[in-house]
């Protein structure tokens, strides 16, 4: 492809555009164009259509013939020759390829020379010269300044798309947002001056920043803080940002960020004290160990309401995150879609995510792809997310040639249509004006917007760190190179809009205040600060071993019940299901008001329904959960002739909670990222996340890893959210099987969540009900069922529903005490295969105890049960491999107490067998050998 052709490709749209404004109304466009149009409708009338592509190829083709400089004959199919051809077309065309490619002259970047990425933005490229930079169009119109000489239209150009801001944002398929940003762009970049008093505000917020680090670096050389040095531009963009969206009527905001620059963003946007910040590095805090482990500095989370510069109280929220970068990205999501759920009422304008990524991050980390394409889905849209890059140029050691193969690092942007900023970290300006308008943008339109702040980091990786290693000819230019305060006081002396004394004063003024409280901090230590409860979370407490020892009572009253079930089981009249649900349907009746004996999804759904009865919201995603995998669910059905859904909960009669059920998109490790924010926001919500099938929870591992099973030691951050992992032997090959229990019970420790592999529908009805009956909150990990969901022998009597709590174990009420001489521990569905062939061959001396809570280990309550056999020997049972499962942690937990030995599967590298007639083989062994048939 010629540059030319690449001209003409790009302005097919631009002419389409405008030839479908001229169809629906003739007189709406420029006289110049009209008459072009005239003749080229007379034109195709007369002679057809051209046959690549219609009349905007044509239009295109005759634009980029007029191009090129050997001065082509007309395009077939046109009335005119090239040199016919107004020359208003010509610049007209000019403007819209500064439109789609400006951006790739702007001067966004401070320490490097652009790469000339060719983007075929001179004159000469559309068939115009010198002669016509005195000649006046009216494309001018265009840009906001009226009819005007090409000089001055040009001149206009270069200051809106090649100056210190670039934008991305013709692909948008949006009229009216597409228009919107047009506007904003090319009026109010031309005029954008900011008051005095703005600018003030600006050197206020730049100066914390720069003398800020200036400070820490002084004072603790050598310590890791992960300066924002470079790009302390930073702070006054988000300054902007939320007073600008507080000023457009948002009342919450949650950050979301990594390491880099995030003491300076705690002290000087969050209002962290600097006396705190000063304590941590000073290492004179005593920790308080009760409350857990606790994480470095640059990981804590912090809490704090503001009053911005319009006088509006804005609540503030930095999320606590690991090192894992941009694994906080769904978590700040899911926070602000449970605040807009509840406390909002639905209104997505109350409540602004802000995430701010590194460059390397944004374009590595799959994450990132995952959380943009949640953007428009119903079940996690935030109504739009500021995106905000502190682009270094460097990740950790790696030039960004090695880090991407995209031009830009914010590329993944276009996928959702989100229009991209880039802006020189320098001109702080310029940052500012990227923010306001991406406020604005995002309250106007509910989506999601990047803004790509073009900076450098001044030190390494860390400050100990030596970045000339591997980037001397950069770290040579950065060593040289001014901070953006110095070239923003500069620039506001030199043009007379502040004096240089009183930048002076202000820079003297703030390093005295801190020097101040650093020796407050020296003379007298502050105690260690664990991270505050929100308000939601006091009216609850933290856990104790005691509360382990035996669980809440959960029953529900038969009134309960019966709301329940007649809202499970009554469809609206004209609804048609499909012929397998109304058997469903039947069955589900049957159940509740017959036979009064429930199975797994019934038990399951009286749970949630009781809930919403007690005003409790409940949130369940994942892949199919609507049916379920298993199709055991059906939570919602569909009209079998307009596919239209029925959500039987969402029609409960006399709910006083929210019931959210949704088809995620297929991710894990996004998506349970967004469920445990969305239970961090909100308590007394029961969130669930179900795993298609157990072992696709290894996607999401860094999620449990550095969220889950952690954040409470952590960050003090109870999180009562809940996983269904399905989990089980039953010939299905090496996926599938094993949702890998052993990798939850080697995080469980000190009481931090519940891991369970339950055999009994009402005891997994009263587990669902405890997570919000406790008062405090623990994650709950659920080794769930996949056969025993229709198994004719896992159902349970509706008394037990309206009695009793979780039973932590199960005991054999089938063997006779003096009979038995094994007693065989187990839990999950094995037990059902041993109970089967126990009494198939009507084995009489072995006994079969269900540990149903692995986590916290019932330990007392395994103990008194073993009291009835106390001559029996004792063996652990399990169909996972002895490497796998439950084996080594119960041995760890119990040796000293118990004498026992395993019955497994042999030690393995995989999960399970992928033949099915060796599955059986061993299925079979297991069961014969802990019964002890030969």
């Amino acid at each position: 492809m010629d540059q030319y052709s690449y001209i003409s490709n790009a302005h097919v749209a631009y002419i389409d555009e405008l030839y479908a404004a001229y169809k629906e109304s003739p007189t709406s466009i420029d006289p110049s164009w009209k008459t072009f149009f005239d003749g080229f409708d007379f034109a195709i009338t007369k002679f057809g259509e051209d046959a690549e592509g219609g009349s905007s190829a044509v239009a295109a083709k005759a634009i980029s013939s007029e191009a090129k400089p050997t001065g082509a004959l007309a395009t077939p199919g046109t009335i005119m020759d090239m040199e016919q051809l107004p020359k208003e077309i010509k610049v007209r065309a000019l403007i819209h390829a500064y439109r789609s490619r400006g951006h790739l002259r702007s001067k966004t970047n401070p320490v490097r020379e652009r790469r000339d990425r060719k983007p075929l933005l001179d004159i000469e490229d559309f068939g115009l010269d010198q002669n016509d930079l005195n000649t006046e169009f009216q494309a001018g119109n265009e840009i906001g300044i009226g009819t005007a000489k090409l000089s001055k239209i040009l001149e206009s150009l270069k200051i809106i798309y090649e100056g210190a801001l670039g934008f991305e944002y013709t692909y948008i398929r949006e009229p009216l947002m597409l228009d919107w940003l047009k506007t904003k762009i090319e009026k109010e970049a031309l005029s954008f001056n900011p008051s005095v008093d703005e600018k003030k505000r600006i050197l206020f917020k730049l100066n914390q920043a720069v003398v800020f680090e200036n400070f820490l670096h002084t004072k603790y050389l050598g310590q890791k803080r992960f300066s924002l040095e470079g790009g302390e531009s930073t702070i006054p963009f988000l300054d902007a940002v939320i007073n600008t969206a507080a000023d457009y009527g948002v009342e919450e905001v949650m950050i979301g960020m990594a390491h880099r620059g995030r003491l300076n963003v705690l002290a000087n946007i969050m209002g962290k004290t600097y006396e705190q910040i000063f304590s941590e590095f000073e290492g004179t805090a005593k920790p308080d160990l009760t409350m857990g482990d606790g994480d470095v500095k640059y990981h804590m989370g912090y809490s704090s309401d503001i009053i911005t510069t319009g006088e509006k109280k804005v609540n503030l929220k930095l999320a606590p995150n690991p090192s894992h970068l941009e694994a906080v990205d769904p978590v700040v999501e899911g926070f602000i879609r449970a605040k807009i759920d509840s406390q909002h009422k639905n209104d997505s304008k109350k409540a602004l995510p802000i995430l701010i990524h590194g460059d390397a991050a944004v374009a590595g980390q799959g994450i990132v792809y995952e959380v943009t394409q949640m953007a428009g889905l119903k079940g996690y849209n935030t109504g739009g997310t500021v995106h905000f890059v502190i682009n270094n140029q460097v990740g950790f050691t790696t030039d960004f040639d090695d880090a991407r193969s995209s031009i830009y690092c914010t590329d993944v942007a276009k996928i959702i249509d989100a229009p991209v900023i880039h802006v020189n970290g320098d001109n702080a300006e310029a940052v500012v004006f990227a923010a306001k308008l991406a406020a604005e943008f995002r309250q106007k339109f509910a989506r999601d917007i990047f803004v790509d702040m073009v900076c450098y980091r001044r030190h390494g990786h860390n400050e100990s760190d030596e970045p000339k290693f591997t980037q001397p000819e950069l770290y040579n230019i950065i060593s040289k190179h001014p901070n953006p305060r110095e070239i923003y006081v500069k620039r506001l002396t030199e043009r007379g809009d502040i004096d240089a004394e009183i930048a002076r004063q202000m820079d003297e003024e703030f390093r005295q205040l801190l020097q101040d409280r650093l020796n407050m901090v020296k003379e007298k230590p502050l105690p260690y600060q664990f991270t505050k409860f929100e308000r939601e979370w006091q009216s609850l407490r933290r856990s104790t071993p005691e509360d382990f020892e035996k669980s809440p009572e959960t029953g529900i009253s038969l009134e309960a019940v019966e709301k329940v079930a007649d809202a499970l089981t009554t469809i609206p009249k004209g609804f048609k299901p499909i012929k397998q649900i109304e058997i469903q349907l039947k069955q589900r009746k049957d159940m509740y008001f017959t036979s009064k004996s429930l199975n797994w999804a019934a038990a399951e759904l009286l749970a949630y329904g009781s809930l919403l009865l007690e005003g409790k919201t409940v949130r369940l995603t994942g892949q199919d959960v609507q049916r379920g995998t298993f199709s055991h669910r059906h939570a919602v059905v569909h009209d079998a002739n307009t596919n239209k859904p029925y959500n039987f909960l969402k029609e409960l009669k006399d709910s006083k909670g929210q019931f959210h059920i949704y088809n995620s998109l297929l991710s894990e490790y996004a998506v349970l990222g967004f469920e445990y924010g969305y239970a961090m926001a909100s308590p007394h919500s029961l969130a669930i996340w179900e795993a298609q099938f157990g072992d696709f929870a290894n996607g999401a591992q860094t999620m449990i890893d550095q969220f889950i099973s952690s954040g409470e030691s952590k960050w003090g951050k109870m999180n009562g959210m809940v996983l269904l992992l399905p989990h089980g032997y039953e010939g299905q090959g090496p996926e599938h099987s094993n949702a890998r229990p052993e990798r939850f019970l080697q995080l469980s420790a000190e009481y931090n969540m519940v891991v369970a592999n339950i055999t009994e529908p009402s005891n997994f009805f009263h587990l669902l009900r405890r997570q919000l009956a406790w008062e405090f909150r623990k994650p709950c990990v659920v080794m769930s069922p996949k056969s025993l969901l229709r198994h004719p022998k896992v159902v349970s009597p509706l008394d037990e529903f309206t009695q009793g709590r979780f039973r932590e174990v199960l005991l054999d009420t089938n063997a006779d005490p003096k009979q038995v001489k094994r007693v065989v521990l187990c839990s999950g569905k094995v037990f059902y295969d041993l109970d089967e062939a126990r009494e198939k061959d009507k084995i009489k001396d072995v006994a079969i105890i269900r540990v149903e809570q692995l986590h916290p280990l019932p330990k007392n309550q395994i103990l008194e049960a073993l009291k009835a056999y106390p001559n029996a020997e004792i063996v652990w049972v399990q169909e996972e491999p002895e490497n796998m499962g439950y084996w080594n942690y119960i041995l760890r937990m119990l040796y000293k107490d118990i004498k026992m030995d395993v019955i497994a599967r042999k030690t393995s590298a995989s999960p399970a067998t992928g033949y099915n007639k060796v599955h059986v083989e061993e299925q079979s062994g297991i069961v014969n050998r802990a019964l002890k048939i030969s």
